[in-house]
């Protein structure tokens, strides 16, 4: 499995969740809602879930195995931190003019 694009979609400075993402897989399959939460020790993505009769949220979609999941979450969190950088040294350069 290849990851071959990552779009943040929503960037959100308010509670727990930070970003809302896209996914693309070997140029094939995509993947939306991930999320990115802060949660209490670290970042961590969150796959898309739904709310079952019960009010249980499960996901809808998710990795099968552990190293799976890492791998997808690195690369979701590492393509995050770039967009934060950059939307920060765009942020830096604006309020020199």
């Amino acid at each position: 499995m290849e990851i071959t694009d990552i779009k943040i979609r929503r960037i959100i400075s308010e509670g727990r969740l930070r970003a809302v993402v896209s996914v693309t897989i070997d140029h094939m399959l995509a993947v939306h809602d991930i999320k990115v939460v802060q949660g209490d020790e670290r970042l961590f993505a969150a796959m898309p879930s739904r709310k079952d009769e019960n009010g249980v949220f499960r996901d809808i979609v998710h990795p099968i195995s552990v190293s799976a999941r890492k791998m997808l979450e690195d690369e979701v969190l590492d393509a995050y931190s770039r967009h934060m950088a950059l939307l920060e040294t765009e942020a830096e350069n604006s309020d020199e003019f």
